[in-house]
């Protein structure tokens, strides 16, 4: 997904966590008491963000909540993930769907992201 994004030196850690973890995070980042499927926390945000460097932030991702999206949405749990993974990865660039165009681009490119992702998700 960074090679896809032109960002072939750039890092960001991934947690997999449980509804409980992403539930704490939830609340206590964004004021809302219940998990989700996904944040992102980009280190390039805010305050001394210029000293970030190659350093994009933390993308976080329930695994319960991703087991129960793949469920119903007919598909595996790795391509629940990876889907997660790169909506996260947008966010940390700087990506958002506040309204139906910014959430048209930012679909097209998470699509993107995942089929470049596909032959490492398939392995």
């Amino acid at each position: 997904m960074l090679e896809a994004m032109e960002l072939e030196t750039a890092e960001l850690s991934i947690l997999l966590c449980d509804d409980a973890t992403m539930r704490a995070l939830n609340r206590d980042y964004r004021g809302k008491d219940r998990p989700t499927d996904v944040l992102a926390f980009a280190i390039r945000e805010g305050q001394h963000g210029e000293l970030a460097g190659e350093l994009l932030g933390d993308v976080v991702i329930s695994l319960d909540t991703a087991r129960r999206q793949a469920s119903d949405g007919d598909r595996t749990i790795v391509a629940e993930v990876t889907f997660l993974l790169a909506h996260g990865l947008l966010h940390l660039l700087g990506y958002d769907h506040r309204d139906a165009a910014e959430l048209r681009r930012m679909n097209a490119l998470t699509d993107g992201l995942v089929a470049a992702a596909r032959p490492y998700a398939d392995g």
